[in-house]
């Protein structure tokens, strides 16, 4: 489980809240990353992973606090959801460049959660930070769904 974001551009940060509200209750299995570094550090962080579920900020215009879960296994990431990148690359390159040299995990599910505000501050917005709790819920369940499969 990797939480992405920009702690110091507001709602950017709602990938780094929702894996916050994480710690502590998967598994002893699951690993959980925090990355606010360039996203194309995330191939190696998610190398030889099984399953990856990627919590980040997204901007389509959606009303703040949205989520959007998307299979990025089964198809391309809408890029136009990722645009809040600071980054030459967002998370949807990212992924692309990933599978392009075979070195997407076999699942990758992302959650993106609908931004308000990014501009340079700090703190979540009301909605964006009740949708990471509820973010980090989803994924609670996928999570543990999936490993009490196996």
């Amino acid at each position: 489980m990797i939480g992405v974001g920009n702690r110091f551009r507001r709602d950017d940060a709602a990938g780094l809240e929702a894996a916050a509200h994480l710690r502590g209750t998967l598994p002893e299995e699951v690993e959980l990353l925090e990355r606010e570094g360039e996203p194309t550090s995330l191939i190696d962080a998610w190398r030889d992973a099984d399953a990856v579920w990627l919590l980040d900020a997204v901007s389509s215009g959606a009303p703040p606090g949205t989520l959007h879960r998307l299979d990025a296994a089964a198809g391309v990431l809408p890029p136009e959801l990722f645009r809040t990148s600071t980054h030459h690359l967002g998370l949807a390159e990212a992924v692309e460049l990933a599978r392009a040299v075979g070195a997407l995990p076999p699942r990758l599910v992302v959650f993106g959660i609908e931004a308000e505000r990014l501009e340079v501050g700090e703190g979540l917005s009301p909605a964006v930070a009740a949708a990471a709790e509820r973010a980090a819920a989803a994924v609670r369940e996928e999570v543990l769904s999936c490993t009490s499969a196996r």
